[in-house]
C-alpha cells in the first residue's frame, strides 16, 4: 500500500467522523433539552394514588379532585382569556352573535343547553347529552377530558389537566355574558 492509499483511507475515516459529530452537534442546537436543576435529575411523574382498601371508592379517573366552586374561587378570568384562546380559539369562536366555526359559538355557554347552539351540527356524543346544560361542572368535566366526560364526541381537543387553567378558562366563559351566572359556593 503506497502513501496516496493510506491517504485516501484516512481521508475517508476523518471525514465519516466529521459528519458523524457534526451531525451530533447540528441535532442539539435544533433539539435543545433543557438541563434539570442540581439535585432535581429526571422527570416528575404524577400518578393518582390507588385505594388502600377495596371498601374504599376510588374517585373516577375523570372527576376533578376539588369543587369546581373552589377552583372559580381564585380564578381569574384575564387567565382564562389567555387559555381560551391558545386552546379553543381556532376552532370556537367567543363574540355574541358571532359565527360557528368547527366548533360552536361560546358566548353565552354557562347555563345553555348542551348540544343546543343554533346552526351548528352537533356530533352524536353531543346530541346524547342535549337533556343537560353546561353547569360549571359539566364544563369542568367536558374541558379536563373531553372525549372521556362525552364519548363519541367529534372534538379532538384533549383536555386542560391543570385544575387551575382550567378554573381560569371556565372563569372567562362564564363572563362572556349580558348576564353572567353566579359562581358555586365553595
Amino acid at each position: 500500500m503506497d502513501g496516496f492509499e493510506f491517504n485516501k483511507i484516512a481521508g475517508a475515516v476523518l471525514a465519516t467522523a466529521l459528519v458523524v459529530f457534526g451531525l451530533k452537534e447540528l441535532s442539539s442546537i435544533i433539539y435543545h433539552a433543557e438541563v434539570p436543576e442540581m439535585g432535581h435529575q429526571g422527570f416528575a411523574i404524577e400518578v393518582a394514588e390507588a385505594a388502600t382498601t377495596t371498601s374504599e371508592a376510588a374517585p373516577a379517573a375523570d372527576a376533578p379532585t376539588v369543587s369546581i366552586g373552589t377552583l372559580l374561587a381564585s380564578a381569574d378570568a384575564t387567565k382564562g382569556a389567555v387559555e381560551a384562546k391558545k386552546a379553543c380559539g381556532t376552532c370556537h369562536d367567543f363574540t355574541k352573535g358571532g359565527p360557528n366555526k368547527t366548533g360552536p359559538n361560546f358566548w353565552d355557554v354557562v347555563e345553555r343547553g348542551i348540544a343546543s347552539h343554533e346552526g351548528y351540527t352537533y356530533s352524536e356524543g353531543m346530541k346524547a347529552r342535549s337533556a343537560e346544560k353546561w353547569t360549571y361542572d359539566n364544563l369542568n368535566a367536558f374541558i379536563k377530558a373531553p372525549k372521556t366526560s362525552t364519548p363519541k364526541t367529534k372534538m379532538v381537543f384533549a383536555g386542560v389537566k391543570k385544575d387551575q387553567a382550567r378554573a381560569d378558562l371556565i372563569a372567562y366563559l362564564a363572563s362572556l355574558s349580558d348576564a353572567p351566572k353566579p359562581f358555586p359556593a365553595p
